[in-house]
């Protein structure tokens, strides 16, 4: 049996899936869960953005991407589309990768998640390396509080960034070291925005916990 688990977050560049070519194309930062990739090889992908008319003109006109839904919430677009083109990731799981998160920005990305040992990090990083560039940002043994975050709260990523943010700003400090307005300015977002964001959160862990 092995016994460690490891968390590894890797930066991918030149991968030419249809998020990251976004990103490159528009002036956007996406958030996006792990794709699904269907039977028929066609992939089924979720992720949210900030409001962008530019972004959502450019997933649009890509040909790549089928039946492309947009909604919007927590100051928020949050997309829902089909892909012909499968991404580097799906190279990743085949290799052992267990995603967490995933954050496309200036054509590249940025993926976090687990592998069980330093034989499957070499194995997922070497099936990476054949398609796209990878390099290795950081890696470290799975603690407790991190099986916690990955057993899964039902979080969306702008709900886990806003209250990531507010700890390390010190919202949630006795007494609190900065107001609403300061961390919704840093988030970019409005006081309004930031409070909903984290009331929906706050609502999510409660609700698992006490549920």
């Amino acid at each position: 049996m092995i016994e460690e688990c490891l968390v590894a977050e890797f930066r991918i560049e030149g991968d030419d899936c249809p998020l990251a070519t976004a990103t490159a194309n528009a002036d956007a930062a996406i958030d996006a869960r792990p794709p699904q990739l269907r039977a028929d090889g066609n992939v089924l992908i979720q992720f949210s953005a900030q409001p962008s008319d530019e972004l959502s003109e450019t997933l649009d006109a890509d040909d790549r991407i089928r039946y492309l839904h947009v909604t919007h919430t927590d100051g928020r677009s949050n997309y829902r589309c089909l892909s012909k083109h499968p991404c580097v990731v799906h190279e990743l799981v085949n290799a052992g990768f267990l995603v967490e998160s995933m954050r496309y920005e200036n054509g590249g990305a940025t993926m976090r998640g687990a592998v069980v040992g330093y034989d499957v990090l070499r194995g997922v990083m070497e099936a990476a390396g054949r398609t796209v560039g990878v390099s290795l940002q950081r890696v470290y043994p799975l603690r407790t509080d991190d099986e916690a975050v990955a057993s899964g709260y039902e979080l969306t990523p702008a709900q886990e960034e806003s209250i990531r943010v507010a700890v390390e700003m010190g919202y949630f400090e006795l007494p609190r070291t900065v107001t609403a307005v300061e961390v919704a300015d840093e988030l970019g977002i409005s006081k309004t925005a930031f409070l909903e964001r984290l009331r929906r959160a706050q609502g999510s862990l409660f609700g698992t916990m006490f549920g």
